[in-house]
């Protein structure tokens, strides 16, 4: 999604209960490296130069049916 001229990058995540962890951290620094490198493979293919595009990564994490939005995640 765009804000602004920002490139956002989400990830959303689901937990039904939390005994196994919250939806937020289920988002392992594994899955962060597979996010950026689709990012990367995304300004690859459309021909954007990641160098002068502003980007972030956020994520939805829900937990229940109670959503937290985590701007610039990481």
């Amino acid at each position: 999604m765009r804000q602004g001229d920002t490139l956002v990058f989400v990830e959303v995540r689901y937990r039904a209960h939390t005994s196994h962890g919250g939806a937020a951290a289920s988002v392992t620094r594994r899955k962060q490296h597979k996010i950026v490198l689709a990012a990367r493979h995304y300004f690859k293919q459309h021909a954007i130069n990641e160098a002068s595009q502003a980007c972030r990564f956020d994520v939805i994490a829900f937990e229940g049916d109670q959503p937290d939005w985590i701007q610039n995640a990481f």
